[in-house]
């Protein structure tokens, strides 16, 4: 209100408030796609991590169990005094005769120079496996598994050349090629995703007669 001479007073209209403004359904749906797609990107990033990690667990258990085995065997080659390439199995061992490249599925290691004890590492063609047996216990010992090389053992000289005879500072090369699922829920198969891996080692014995 406002005041004027002689006791008139003037009504002026009181100011309105601002006016509500609602989201427009235009203004909604941008909204939603843009949650959308955010939810899609973090749904997708997380499945792709999930991806990944199964990945990297599964060439790290193939890789773990083939160097596994490389070990072992390096470990009992060194302290060996008689080291044998041939072919064998869980039963039966035959070295592989002068003037023939050493080159076998099998390696046996004499510890000591009694003959009767040994231990024998050997591919098992009907699971494609690494074993391992000793002359006290016969019973294999699984070391690794989907190998696809045929001959694993063989014995080299210095310069890696191939040996025919019982040179007695051989080198022992050990080879592992195999294949392993590159995803553990895929389809196994022909149209399965494998992965495909090569482990090797030379050794050769601490000590050389």
């Amino acid at each position: 209100h406002l005041a004027l001479p002689g006791s008139m007073k003037l009504n002026l209209p009181t100011p309105a408030a601002p006016p509500r403004r609602a989201f427009t359904l235009p203004e909604l749906m941008v909204v939603m796609a843009i949650f959308t797609l955010l939810g899609l990107v973090l749904v997708t990033s997380q499945l792709f991590g999930m991806r990944m990690q199964r990945m990297s667990e599964t060439k790290l258990a193939a890789t773990a169990s083939g160097r596994k085995a490389l070990n072992e065997v390096r470990n009992e080659i060194q302290e060996g005094k008689i080291l044998l390439i041939g072919k064998g199995d869980n039963a039966t061992f035959n070295r592989i005769p002068d003037n023939a490249p050493q080159i076998g599925n099998a390696l046996q290691i004499y510890p000591t120079t009694n003959l009767n004890n040994f231990i024998r590492y050997y591919l098992d063609t009907n699971d494609n496996s690494l074993k391992r047996i000793t002359s006290f216990n016969g019973q294999p010992l699984l070391l690794a598994g989907f190998i696809t090389n045929q001959w694993i053992f063989q014995a080299e000289d210095f310069r890696g050349n191939v040996l025919t005879n019982q040179q007695n500072n051989r080198v022992i090369r050990m080879l592992l090629e195999f294949y392993r699922w590159e995803y553990p829920i895929a389809t196994v198969g022909e149209n399965g995703m494998y992965d495909y891996y090569r482990l090797q080692t030379r050794i050769t014995r601490r000590t050389i007669e």
